[in-house]
């Protein structure tokens, strides 16, 4: 994907939640949205950090969807019950 990689000026294009913008070299390129979309409007550079840090958290919404959530009736003690 050098194409993306000259795109992007070899900088990561990770941008914080404070506006500021990484300043690592990139060497990633990421999904913006993951899929199979590979155009070059879903792809972008990032850092070895900030691909690793956004590819967990993916990972762990993935992972909570997938979660089979029950409800367990409320325990009482035996001595309370009638």
């Amino acid at each position: 994907m050098e194409r993306i990689k000259r795109r992007d000026g070899y900088r990561c294009t990770m941008v914080y939640e404070t506006s500021g913008r990484c300043r690592s070299r990139g060497t990633d390129v990421d999904h913006i949205i993951p899929g199979d979309d590979h155009s070059d409007d879903n792809l972008r550079l990032l850092c070895r950090w900030c691909h690793l840090k956004k590819s967990a958290r993916e990972g762990g919404q993935a992972a909570a969807l997938k979660r089979v959530r029950t409800e367990r009736p409320p325990s009482t003690h035996p001595a309370l019950e009638d």
